[in-house]
């Protein structure tokens, strides 16, 4: 038998030399391969159809409002500019539906685009018009809810989800709902004023072929799971877990308090005030937080409070 040599074994066989001469004894193995890449992300692959009818179309890969509006227009061969607001789980204009700023892992999206353009001319007899303003996130605004009794509601040619195009025929497009809310709150009285408005595309005889479909959610639905697609104007989208029911009414409150105090609804905001307000001690903290954030917006001294006792000493609170 043929003895190894003199360091008492055989270098393996294609193992590592140096100098000519074999690894000595208790030197360490070279590296093992390479450690394995990590595991991918799973496809978060949405359904999606146009709310006035169409087959079903898969998107994925978008990390804010407006990329997801132009992935909805690509499966779809039209211009995201033809997309006035998206809905979650339902075709209709249902502004409890309305996509903000988060997506359920099974919520069906739908894309309501330009209808019909019309034109109304109002005159301001009373300080509040009793509109509601919301935004897409991507250049339109739109009308939310119209107050009962209000001067808007006596008019029957604009309706909730008109996108309001242009006041005196200057175009507000790409302003945000607050700047439009600002904008009519500032119109003088007893002057008329006309409003473009551009309603969602609609069509009731395409309504019921929409459910057949098991990958299309019932009317209605809401998704189980928990787990949301968060988008951000800046950065990646992020899987999150949903808001727990305290956060979730901590932020109907303060998106009632929006529209009571400005005219506007936008539960995206409503939800970035919740924490805010959770990790301010006082009023005074939390509206400095705001200004240094949300200057923008100017919210008054007693609206930031009533934000903070909604969020920090809810009503439901037990002593």
């Amino acid at each position: 038998m043929q003895r190894a040599g003199r360091h008492g074994r055989q270098p393996p066989e294609g193992g590592p030399m140096e100098n000519g001469v074999g690894q000595e004894p208790g030197t360490p193995e070279p590296p093992a391969a390479a450690p394995r890449a990590p595991r991918a992300r799973p496809r978060l692959v949405f359904h999606t159809q146009l709310a006035h009818g169409s087959p079903t179309g898969h998107i994925e890969g978008f990390t804010n409002v407006k990329e997801l509006y132009a992935k909805i227009a690509e499966v779809f061969d039209i211009s995201p500019t033809e997309i006035l607001f998206c809905t979650l789980n339902t075709h209709k204009v249902d502004m409890q539906k309305l996509l903000g700023g988060q997506i359920g892992l099974e919520d069906f999206i739908f894309a309501h685009v330009r209808g019909e353009t019309k034109e109304v001319e109002v005159t301001k007899t009373e300080d509040a018009l009793g509109l509601t303003i919301t935004d897409n996130g991507a250049g339109y605004a739109f009308i939310k809810r119209i107050k009962e009794g209000s001067i808007i509601n006596r008019l029957q040619t604009v309706c909730v989800g008109d996108s309001i195009e242009a006041i005196n025929d200057h175009t507000i497009v790409g302003c945000r709902h607050y700047e439009v809310a600002r904008m009519l709150r500032e119109l003088p009285r007893a002057q008329p004023f006309t409003l473009r408005l551009v309603q969602p595309k609609k069509a009731f005889d395409m309504i019921g072929q929409r459910t057949r479909t098991s990958k299309s959610p019932g009317e209605g639905r809401v998704a189980s799971g928990k787990e949301t697609l968060r988008l951000r104007t800046q950065g990646p989208a992020v899987l999150e877990e949903g808001p727990s029911p305290s956060e979730e009414e901590a932020a109907r409150q303060v998106d009632d308090l929006l529209e009571s105090y400005m005219g506007i609804r936008d539960s995206e905001l409503a939800s970035t005030m919740v924490e805010a307000a959770k990790g301010s001690p006082s009023v005074a903290q939390l509206a400095q937080g705001l200004d240094s954030v949300l200057g923008e917006f100017a919210f008054p001294q007693e609206f930031v409070a009533e934000v903070w006792a909604a969020v920090c000493h809810p009503k439901g609170d037990k002593e």
